[in-house]
């Protein structure tokens, strides 16, 4: 209970819930307003120490009595916090208090008569000449220690470490923050503080020097049998020195790595990146570093890098269960043989043995499964390799990646293809913030082995147009060309009240031949690569999240995806691995995944022989979701969510009508709703969502487009959040 009539009401629940986070013992827990877990505990007491009664027993609360509590403990310190908050006045008194004698319950009441709070009207830093006093003075611009502002001790300690930190950036190696004090004059009128910060006289000598650096050894294959420095076998590269007893790694190696240079005044911004970028690089399990004065007299530091390596070359087999954006749930084996130190320069190469298979439960392609096998070869460097050399930063090692691989699908039932796939490109970090991957070829070769009855009647049904788009799946695909994407992000920082995550993609294909050559399928003049068709597209994809947090559990999530494809030239559509589909478990989750659209174009007339309901695709996608995920109790989260959206053709295939993008396609639209559980398991995030459908983009007879129909709901169960 806060009494204090100057205080805000808004205020005063900010204090109340502070100080009653620092009393103890905490109450007994309550789930909706029951105490579930004394309940258990008392109900499941037993002598045994083992068995089902006695793990439930420990998962329940013994009682919380009141004779635990220390009322005038409790009392200082609460009375103590206030002080530090610039309630120097403050008196906190305590007392327990029960609705009747004979209550087996009673509570502990806390009353604070909180006095004036103290504000700061003044800041002096030190007024020395010194090499240190001016230095921390020179950090004064940035203060937090603000006129006007109240006093807080925690901000006090925060600003002793911005200062230090700035001064680790000037060369103070040895300076800490315990170096500084602040003295507080609370003497001035009007309750206000005057803070004079200064360096303590006891500071020993040397934290008062800048230091600068002398030399730099690493160490690529310490062990801890390693006691010698062995210098007399450093080999110098550059502006540092290799010493190891077997040539292990390229002396260049580390030039990416190593960012402080002899000379140089030490700066801990570059202390912490080279360790980052050590850790980074791949074949070290440890780093360890030390600085050491290179005479007692001296202001300058030698730096050694002790790296501990992983084992060479490793063996590993991963079982993963996924959800796909098709709504299959599947299973994937990967044998992965991994070589961490390649050529001697710390390039990954990687040789993945995989198979996976994909069912469909209860959705429209029930009985139609995926399986699939293949191999995939990874080499990547930890630098920039070839003709560019983007700026990246400092904390992040940058990779060149070369990938080649193949694969065979099988979808049961309906064709097996031979995929073939091989890139080569960048990726890299321009801040924490933003990274950025260029892929300077992409290439993609996608060849049928063979195709059902079924699936081919399902093309050709009698008195319906042929539909290119599934047509398309079994033509040979042949991509070539570049792609970048840009990414933007800061919801790792869990501080922020909003954040936001943005992905853009351009992928170009085969754009430059294709023109040179005067490609036009269209025309009836369409050319060939390596004795090819191939495929000429521009691809934009746009995807968005906004994230706000409506409460220290709670948040409501949205996202808006925007993505185009022009095919043209040597293509009349997009080929079917670059096509845009919607629906499922990841997208609109009242609807069945790949149901919907394209336009008003209703699915369920393109039903072919067996029962098989193709996949729907298009040139343009525009969805929007919004949710909003409160915790409920332990380890379940809740949803309630809304999803619009659909997708488009760019231009009329002649047998899907309505299937074009015009401008109103808002009234194409499908829209959903519904609720779901997430169970954080922590290292997975179970999700169940129940979507019904609203609205749907197409019109059937006796059918109204907006029906809110419960029986009608799709139930999607989901490894980890839609987005």
């Amino acid at each position: 209970m806060i009494k204090d009539s100057t205080l805000k009401k808004s205020e005063k629940s900010e204090l109340s819930e502070e100080l009653g986070a620092l009393l103890r013992p905490v109450p007994n827990s309550t789930i909706l307003g029951l105490r579930f877990k004394l309940w258990l505990y008392f109900k499941t007491k037993t002598t045994k120490t083992k068995g089902l009664a006695h793990w439930l027993n420990k998962k329940g609360e013994p009682p919380v009595l009141i004779s635990s509590v220390n009322l005038e403990q409790n009392s200082n310190i609460l009375q103590n916090r206030l002080q530090n908050k610039s309630y120097f006045q403050a008196q906190v008194s305590g007392d327990t208090v029960s609705k009747k004698p004979t209550s087996k319950v009673a509570k502990a009441v806390y009353t604070a008569v909180t006095g004036p709070g103290y504000k700061i009207r003044k800041v002096i830093f030190p007024q020395g000449k010194s090499t240190i006093d001016t230095a921390v003075t020179g950090t004064s611009a940035k203060t937090l220690l603000k006129a006007g502002d109240k006093y807080n001790l925690d901000v006090i300690k925060t600003e002793r470490l911005r200062i230090d930190a700035r001064l680790k950036e000037e060369g103070f190696y040895y300076f800490s923050p315990e170096d500084l004090i602040m003295h507080v004059d609370s003497t001035i009128a009007g309750h206000q503080v005057d803070i004079f910060v200064a360096v303590k006289n006891e500071t020993p000598g040397r934290a008062k020097d800048i230091y600068t650096i002398n030399k730099i050894y690493v160490y690529p294959s310490y062990t801890l049998r390693d006691t010698s420095l062995m210098k007399d076998k450093a080999i110098s590269y550059k502006w540092y020195n290799i010493v190891e007893r077997r040539n292990t790694v390229h002396t260049y190696t580390f030039a990416n790595t190593v960012l402080m240079r002899p000379g140089e005044v030490y700066n801990r911004t570059a202390h912490n990146n080279s360790l980052n970028r050590f850790i980074n690089l791949g074949p070290y399990k440890f780093v360890k570093n030390r600085f050491e004065d290179v005479s007692a007299d001296s202001s300058k530091l030698d730096v050694y890098y002790f790296l501990t390596q992983y084992k060479k070359k490793s063996l590993s087999l991963d079982i993963l269960g996924r959800t796909t954006s098709a709504n299959y749930t599947g299973t994937q084996v990967n044998l992965n043989w991994l070589n961490r130190n390649a050529f001697k320069g710390a390039e990954a190469l990687k040789i993945t043995l995989f198979g996976s298979t994909d069912v469909q439960v209860g959705g429209q392609n029930a009985g139609y499964n995926v399986y699939q096998a293949g191999i995939q070869t990874t080499l990547s460097w930890p630098r920039f390799i070839g003709p560019i050399y983007p700026k990246a930063a400092d904390a992040y090692i940058p990779h060149t990646n070369l990938s080649l691989g193949y694969s065979i699908v099988n979808r049961q039932k309906l064709y097996n293809l031979n995929s073939f796939n091989l890139s080569f490109g960048y990726q890299w970090r321009e801040t924490e913030h933003r990274s950025h991957e260029l892929n300077l070829i992409n290439f993609q070769f996608v060849n049928p082995l063979s195709i059902s009855q079924l699936y081919l009647d399902s093309i050709n049904k009698k008195n319906v147009p042929v539909n290119p788009a599934l047509k398309h799946v079994i033509d040979k695909q042949f991509i070539l060309g570049p792609s970048y994407s840009f990414t933007y992000t800061n919801t790792n920082e869990d501080y922020r009240t909003n954040t936001i995550y943005y992905n853009g993609k351009i992928s170009l294909s085969n754009n430059i031949y294709g023109l040179v050559t005067g490609a036009d399928s269209a025309g009836g003049k369409p050319k060939k690569l390596f004795g090819a068709i191939f495929n000429q597209f521009v691809k934009l994809e746009n995807e968005i999240r906004y994230f706000h947090k409506t409460g220290p559990s709670s948040t409501i999530a949205s996202r808006l995806i925007v993505g185009v494809g022009l095919p043209y030239g040597n293509s009349t559509q997009l080929p079917y691995s670059q096509q845009f589909f919607i629906g499922g478990p990841n997208s609109l989750r009242g609807f069945r995944a790949r149901a919907i659209g394209p336009g008003s174009f209703d699915p369920s007339t393109g039903v072919g022989t067996g029962g098989f309901l193709a996949d729907e695709s298009g040139d343009i996608k525009v969805e929007a979701n919004i949710e909003y995920r409160p915790k409920l109790f332990s380890i379940v989260r809740g949803a309630l969510f809304v999803d619009a959206g659909n997708i488009w053709l760019l231009h009329s295939n002649g047998s899907q009508p309505g299937a074009v993008f015009t401008k109103s396609f808002l009234n194409d639209l499908a829209v959903d709703a519904g609720f779901g559980l997430r169970f954080d398991l922590t290292v997975l995030v179970l999700r169940t969502d129940l979507g019904i459908p609203l609205r749907t983009p197409y019109v059937r007879a006796n059918e109204p487009r907006w029906d809110f129909n419960f029986n009608r709901s799709v139930f999607n169960l989901a490894i980890g959040y839609p987005f």
